[in-house]
């Protein structure tokens, strides 16, 4: 857990769908600009996916205490997993494709991504220090803690962009790469690099898609297909439970960390990437199109990402899922439904302008002024004069 649709160019690329999953200024979660093209109109689509992504990335957090005492809850844990962060990934991918080194992109990359990533690694420390009760917990930006991972990924595949589209095959080599960490054990823990590798095949792929190909799966066929797969999915999920580690869906390990032979790693990267792929096409398949009542709140899920972390947190701190009658079925469908409304409600437009200093600083005071930024100043104001003297001759 975690991350960020069509605001103004997620965070880093010009994006019209953010979280991180996504939108021009986040990955998860994607931002609304603050000042939107006139002619250009966010996609509900991508909103719907990524509040719908963000609201299962919550729900799977809180279903992390209860799980042990569930093997049904489990096992849809693992399906969860399986494709709400690629999903995520796909549209952040997808919305960086505008991605370059062009000094604007790049501010918005430091304030949007790298920015955040500091203020919340830092956050998170304190916060396990005065309330998990950790007092010898080190703050270590080489080493992201809970859900920052995502804005560090984030980051590094937005730098390595421009490169990724000079590659005639990204694909297969980013799933190449991703293969190589999963029986690298060495890398170890700085930037997590192991998931900033493994999940780099979904970003590239949302990098090479195009709007088509997500209206492929937007289908009744490919909705009506999506129950089956769904429901074998869940099955197999519970036929896994037992069987299978769980880390394997973190993507943060090598396979000998796992306690598996080396060759495991490469064969579970492609196994598990063809399979999400599937259950993310399912579920992009049921996203609705049209302009819903949470449309809106796609703008805002880096937000709900980012915050709901410390109330997960917090609960498992403080013992709030120790009560027994959590861990029975109408408990476990409270602590779900209960997580969806509070990620929604961190995702709505209060919040939003509450933690806009930390998730989406201007900080104008800390770059330089672009040379093409003035002169397109220079030329608007001359334009703008013009315009008078015109008016006033006429």
């Amino acid at each position: 857990m975690f991350h960020a649709a069509s605001p103004r160019v997620p965070l880093p690329p010009a994006q019209s769908s953010a979280p991180g999953v996504p939108s021009p200024r986040s990955p998860l979660a994607q931002q609304k600009p603050r000042q939107q093209p006139q002619g250009k109109q966010r996609d509900a689509f991508f909103d719907n996916a990524k509040y719908l992504a963000i609201v299962l990335v919550a729900v799977g957090h809180a279903w992390e205490p209860l799980k042990g005492d569930s093997r049904i809850l489990e096992g849809a844990y693992t399906v969860v997993y399986s494709f709400h962060m690629p999903a995520f990934i796909i549209i952040s991918g997808f919305f960086s494709r505008s991605f370059d080194m062009r000094p604007d992109r790049l501010k918005r990359l430091i304030t949007g991504v790298a920015v955040p990533y500091v203020l919340f690694e830092t956050a998170y420390v304190l916060f396990a220090r005065t309330v998990g009760d950790e007092p010898g917990k080190d703050i270590s930006l080489l080493d992201p803690w809970y859900l920052t991972w995502f804005l560090c990924a984030l980051f590094v595949w937005r730098m390595c962009t421009p490169i990724l589209k000079m590659i005639r095959r990204p694909l297969p080599v980013a799933l190449g790469i991703a293969m190589l960490a999963s029986v690298a054990p060495s890398i170890g823990n700085d930037l997590d690099l192991q998931r900033v590798l493994q999940f780099l095949p979904y970003f590239v792929l949302g990098l090479s898609m195009k709007a088509e190909h997500f209206h492929m799966v937007r289908t009744w066929r490919m909705r009506i297909l999506a129950l089956p797969v769904f429901a074998a999915a869940l099955v197999v999920g519970w036929w896994a439970v037992p069987r299978m580690n769980t880390a394997w869906f973190y993507h943060r390990d090598a396979a000998q960390d796992l306690g598996a032979p080396w060759w495991v790693g490469p064969v579970m990267v492609l196994a598990m990437f063809g399979c999400s792929l599937l259950l993310t096409a399912c579920f992009f398949a049921w996203v609705p199109r049209r302009k819903m009542w949470f449309t809106a709140l796609g703008a805002g899920t880096l937000y709900g990402y980012l915050l709901h972390g410390f109330l997960v947190k917090a609960g498992d701190y403080q013992g709030w899922f120790d009560h027994a009658w959590l861990h029975r079925p109408a408990g476990e469908i409270f602590v779900s439904v209960l997580a969806a409304a509070v990620v929604t409600a961190l995702c709505t437009k209060p919040v939003q302008r509450v933690f806009r200093f930390a998730m989406e600083p201007r900080m104008e005071w800390a770059f330089k002024r672009d040379a093409t930024e003035l002169a397109r100043e220079r030329q608007q104001r001359e334009r703008q004069q013009q315009e008078r003297r015109e008016k006033v001759s006429a």
